[in-house]
């Protein structure tokens, strides 16, 4: 019944139809589900009547690559006792260019065409209208390429709307405000790149949006890997890695993930062709050889490789510090031998319910010396099984290894930082203490009033690029000793920097997706040890390099 449906719809194009290969059923198939051919079949027709709408592949028969039609099979042809769909919610989560966007649009028409529900309402999602409005609009081009859709659907663009008029549907792309989505009955979502989602508002809105009356809506969510390790598309990604592994069970959601695992080579070519599975069709192997031989000689870009090209989770979008060279300067620091030594302060105190940062760097001695540097950190006891939850971080850890400090209460305790930098500074000939002008007033006035000198240190890109700059230079040459401090190494690794028009960088606390207090105060500290470099000689090591471009 289903299929002939189709056939009827789309007439003559139906025929043009390829062989359907062998089909095996997914292995979430729930007891009691049975395959029916003929509802899969009616989808696949379908979508395999549409056309192309982008390149070289325009006005070409959109026949389904063999992983696109295991999951609209699985989807549309998995069916209850009932005979509705076992499947409601469908996580696809996959590298870029691989025909994401065409079998979204497809799905969207044919929840809104091809599935029988009266009045059902298919919408288009995305973290912003443009961004929903890139399936839509494919959506329409598809519907110019095929006289029998455009016959039967009424395009109100203006509202980014298609209406289906013999069964009074539509699918419409709707905007980011969560807030005016309630009342919806929804019949179908399409969630385009939930990793971009910015709250949960809106997808928590749509997922149950959907009343009795549909007796079964799809959320068809498709998505690349993202860098939020605490937004709604992790939690979703979550759920599909513990079914896939069997550590949960749920028969309404089905879990498909193409990722290259953190232990694979992402250099290889096998790992590529693993988790691309367009390659070859929609995906120029040639172009993944020049984005990788990129990464390899930018280290920014490697993570925007491992996540778009190999669906992998990264800590954010670019990646500044290249961490096996950081690794490399684990060189041990032995805070005894320091005493007495002249070295530099960085303060970053964050906010009383965040980590506080206290960095001293110590200038070589020599050349043939390293900048050593000692990291010291404090959170409130009272919420740090909490943070531990919260963040997935091991603070308690930490905490054991005498890495971390607690300062009683739930706010970190300043004057217990004030009295520990005191004694710091009966150990060290700490010259100078630079802080964020911003919120540190009380907590240097009372360091200046125990006899250091504190130096106000601007965050924007005239103080903050130089000291950058040149960390990695150092890190690059390997003349940093930092000991292998853990935390430190955590926030070096959670670095997003920001670059202005002349090339100037700084840490933007803003997009790293985690703390950087340490790295922040590291940075200050270094710029203070490098502005005195060779004080001896009437000058310091900016007047001799200048600025640094890396």
């Amino acid at each position: 019944m289903r299929f002939l449906f189709s056939c009827s719809i789309l007439g003559k194009e139906a025929a043009k139809l390829r062989k359907l290969k062998r089909y095996k059923p997914t292995k979430f198939m729930a007891e009691g589900s049975r395959y029916d051919k003929e509802a899969a079949d009616a989808a696949v027709t379908f979508i395999n009547c549409l056309k192309h709408t982008k390149g070289e592949w325009y006005g070409m028969p959109f026949e389904l690559i063999d992983w696109q039609e295991q999951i609209v099979r699985d989807i549309f042809g998995i069916l209850k006792p009932n005979g509705y769909r076992q499947f409601n919610t469908a996580y696809i989560e996959i590298p870029k260019k691989q025909g994401k966007s065409e079998l979204a649009a497809a799905i969207a028409l044919y929840l809104t065409c091809g599935d029988f529900e009266h009045g059902g309402e298919v919408y288009g999602c995305a973290s912003d209208r443009q961004q929903a409005s890139i399936v839509f609009d494919v959506a329409v081009d598809m519907v110019e390429q095929c006289p029998a859709l455009k016959s039967r659907i009424k395009p109100m663009l203006s509202q980014k709307r298609l209406v289906y008029k013999p069964l009074g549907s539509f699918y419409q792309v709707l905007s980011a405000e969560a807030y005016t989505k309630h009342g919806l009955n929804v019949h179908g979502v399409v969630f385009d790149e939930l990793h971009a989602q910015p709250n949960r508002d809106l997808y928590d809105v749509m997922l149950h949006g959907s009343g009795d009356a549909r007796k079964q809506p799809l959320f068809f969510l498709i998505t690349t890997a993202g860098t939020d390790r605490n937004s709604i598309c992790w939690e979703v990604h979550q759920k599909a890695e513990d079914i896939l592994q069997g550590r949960k069970i749920d028969p309404t959601f089905y879990p498909v993930i193409y990722s290259a695992a953190d232990t694979d080579d992402w250099t290889s070519e096998k790992v590529w062709r693993k988790v691309n599975p367009s390659l070859g069709i929609t995906v120029d192997i040639e172009k993944l050889r020049v984005a990788c031989e990129n990464a390899k000689q930018n280290p920014a870009e490697e993570n925007l490789f491992r996540q778009l090209r190999l669906n992998q989770w990264v800590k954010q979008s670019v990646r500044w510090m290249p961490m096996d060279k950081w690794d490399k300067c684990a060189f041990p620091v032995d805070a005894e031998k320091l005493r007495g030594r002249t070295c530099y302060g960085g303060l970053d105190l964050s906010s009383t319910t965040d980590i506080t940062a206290f960095v001293l760097v110590f200038p070589p001695l020599d050349e043939s010396d390293k900048y050593q540097i000692l990291p010291f950190f404090w959170i409130p006891e009272e919420n740090i099984d909490q943070r531990v939850r919260r963040d997935h971080v091991p603070y308690d850890v930490w905490e054991r290894q005498g890495f971390l400090y607690t300062t009683e209460g739930n706010v970190v305790h300043y004057g217990f930082i004030e009295t520990f930098i005191e004694e710091l500074g009966m150990k060290y000939n700490i010259k100078e203490i630079a802080f964020d002008r911003w919120g540190a007033i009380q907590m240097t006035q009372n360091l200046e009033a125990l006899g250091f000198t504190v130096v106000p240190f601007g965050q924007g890109f005239k103080d903050m690029s130089p000291p950058t700059k040149e960390l990695m230079k150092l890190t690059l040459e390997e003349r940093i000793a930092h000991g292998g401090n853990p935390i430190l190494r955590w926030m070096m690794d959670n670095i997003y920097v920001k670059t202005d028009p002349a090339g100037n960088i700084k840490p933007d606390k803003e997009k790293s997706t985690e703390r950087i207090d340490g790295a922040v105060a590291l940075i200050m500290a270094l710029d203070r040890a490098l502005r005195h470099d060779g004080d001896e000689h009437n000058g310091s090591i900016y007047d001799e390099r200048g600025l640094l471009i890396i």
